[in-house]
């Protein structure tokens, strides 16, 4: 299906069913008002995928209007610091961000939950539970009291576990590491003795050069290819236990969003959903020949072994048990979350995990190749 007729012919429907059996699309958008919003991502444009969900959410609604709600996207630094991008928001430089809700615990655990937290979902259990197990209505419940307006705007899937100056073998070898990690993995990750360091995309590679850290995590292959991580840091871990999948999001300022027309609300959720969905599936396409010239650039691949994830699947529950303790909209969100989550993982190991497992193992035979 082409996704930008499915939104233009849904902002059509929006507007009326009467006028729509009668005037041409044309006509249709020539009567919507004109509307101009700013959006300020916290991602580079070199890093063209993750960074190019905030363009096809724009492209999206200008297409379906034909130019009358125009949203003009700038990429980190170029309005605010990327870390700075709900700020910009909230105080009204910009009507909306594209960012990783979990740049913001500083302000509240709670926002880690609008992103990912360790050990929780990968991109479909997220997914399933964002729209269908009350997610996003949960999470907007918080956060437009923060004067935000919450949407999901892309998925990594499961993330790396990162670039490491030296193997990482036992929990021993991470105390005293200087790690670049976001979200409350850092607060995990600290009771196993690393300094977490919280250090915009832009910034790792030369902090890692020069020695500021030892190690840092960012997406997946074909991002961190961009980035040159393999060349000051040779050597690989996976998974990215703290991020089973990484749900990306638009911010709106509440305000603004709700002085728009219903349609226009209606159109820049429907087009958030299209922008989730792409993202996705651009870094399924990507990341598969990303990995392969990473490995033939003499990245060296690692599993974490099994003794750092259970030490760390552990101390994530700590750090669970301590936030749930004293901050009931966590507790709230995370325990909708979680409650969620058996269920995901149990009926994933019949048919999907099944599946998937034969055909890896296929794929090692060789017997895939075409």
């Amino acid at each position: 299906m082409d996704r930008r007729k499915f939104i233009k012919n849904s902002a059509i429907g929006a507007f009326g069913a009467a006028g729509a059996t009668t005037l041409a699309a044309p006509a249709i958008a020539q009567s919507l008002p004109k509307v101009q919003w700013r959006c300020t991502s916290s991602f580079p444009k070199s890093l063209d995928t993750i960074y190019g969900g905030a363009e096809d959410l724009a492209n999206y609604v200008r297409e379906a209007t034909d130019g009358n709600f125009d949203i003009q996207v700038f990429a980190a630094g170029e309005i605010v610091p990327g870390l700075q991008a709900a700020d910009a928001v909230i105080d009204g430089t910009v009507q909306m961000c594209h960012t990783a809700s979990y740049y913001y615990v500083g302000k509240d655990p709670t926002y880690a939950l609008g992103a990912t937290v360790p050990f929780t979902l990968n991109a479909r259990g997220l997914n399933a539970w964002l729209y269908y197990g009350g997610g996003v209505d949960l999470l907007n419940e918080y956060f437009n009291g923060q004067g935000l307006q919450y949407m999901p705007g892309g998925n990594t899937g499961t993330q790396m576990g990162g670039w490491f100056r030296k193997e990482i073998k036992t929990v021993d070898d991470l105390k005293g590491l200087k790690m670049r990690i976001a979200g409350l993995a850092g607060r995990a990750m600290e009771k196993l003795g690393v300094v977490p360091q919280q250090i915009a995309g832009g910034d790792i590679y030369p902090s890692l050069e020069k020695g500021v850290i030892d190690a840092a995590e960012w997406i997946g292959p074909y991002d961190d290819e961009k980035l040159g991580f393999y060349k000051v840091a040779p050597y690989y871990y996976y998974p990215g236990w703290w991020e089973g999948s990484l749900a990306l999001c638009f911010f709106n300022n509440k305000n603004e969003f709700d002085k728009l027309p219903k349609a226009y609300q209606s159109l820049l959720q429907t087009a958030a959903r299209a922008a989730n969905v792409e993202m996705l599936a651009e870094y399924d396409y990507k990341n598969p020949q990303a990995i392969k010239r990473l490995a033939s650039e003499g990245a060296q691949l690692r599993p974490f072994s099994q003794e750092i994830l259970e030490a760390s699947f552990n101390a994530t529950q700590e750090v669970y048990e301590e936030i749930n303790g004293q901050n009931a909209s966590f507790k709230k969100i995370y325990d909708s979350m979680v409650g969620f989550r058996n269920d995901t993982y149990l009926w994933q190991q019949v048919a999907e995990y099944t599946f998937d497992t034969f055909m890896m193992i296929k794929q090692r035979e060789g017997a895939l190749k075409p």
